[in-house]
């Protein structure tokens, strides 16, 4: 058996408690993954198994033995190998799994199908980021969630969001409902951030839900004052035959 130093790397027991999201194609976790990669390879001494392609546990010297913690290295080449299989989805999987493939290649190839045809994906995502409107989902927050997905989805083909035009393509995309919040976000300026409009939008939501309710509310019990309560006479009429007898 062979004898592996001890390394950070392997306390590691479970990959999710580090990286509790799941890479897969059709949405926008790349560059988020990556980063979130990136810092537990940095955390746990194993980064140069992914950012160094000089050194990787497929080269061949003509001394191998010359290199006491060779054995090591390997090790924890498939541990980062395996880290990247646990943390993505099947579809990806398949996409870039090889046979005998080292870390430094997988990741490689995973960055490839995240960032390859860069053009055409900008192209394609531009056009998604402006026909998002409000009307065509359920709530501001889901409709806030569709914005930043796509954005993030163009900042992994180096084609990044400007914030100001976040927040532009926020307001233009609103419906009439909003229109006095989106006025008032569109004179601010300069133009608040993202993720203070969104707040501002999630309080006007808030705001109108109330209205609605209270309106409902006092609706109800307008027309429960209005109904004539039912008495002992209404529900027991005295019939003109039963007033001859008591006379």
């Amino acid at each position: 058996m062979a004898d592996h130093k001890y390394h950070h790397a392997f306390n590691v027991s479970k990959i999710k408690n580090h990286i509790p999201i799941t890479l897969e194609l059709n949405k926008s976790q790349y560059t988020t993954w990556a980063e979130l990669f990136k810092i537990t390879c940095t955390a746990f001494d194993v980064i140069d198994r992914i950012s160094t392609p000089t050194q990787s546990s497929d080269s061949t010297t003509s001394d191998t033995s010359s290199t006491p913690d060779l054995a090591t290295w390997n090790l924890l080449d498939v541990i980062v190998l395996n880290w990247m299989y646990d943390t993505v989805s099947i579809e990806v999987l398949n996409s870039i799994f090889e046979s005998g493939s080292t870390s430094a290649k997988t990741w490689s190839r995973i960055q490839n199908l995240f960032q390859d045809n860069k053009s055409s994906r900008a192209l394609y995502l531009n056009r998604q980021f402006s026909n998002i409107k409000l009307n065509n989902f359920p709530n501001v927050s889901a409709y806030c969630q569709e914005l930043k997905s796509v954005a993030d989805q163009l900042a992994n083909v180096v084609d990044k969001v400007s914030d100001p035009n976040m927040v532009l393509q926020l307001i233009v995309s609103l419906n009439d409902n909003y229109d006095t919040i989106g006025s008032q976000l569109a004179h601010i300026d300069p133009l608040t951030s993202f993720y203070q409009a969104r707040s501002m939008l999630l309080l006007e939501e808030t705001r109108k839900q109330k209205q609605t309710l209270q309106s409902s509310t006092s609706t109800d019990a307008a027309l429960i004052n209005t109904t004539a309560p039912v008495t002992a006479l209404n529900r027991h009429p005295v019939t003109t035959n039963q007033k001859k007898k008591k006379n």
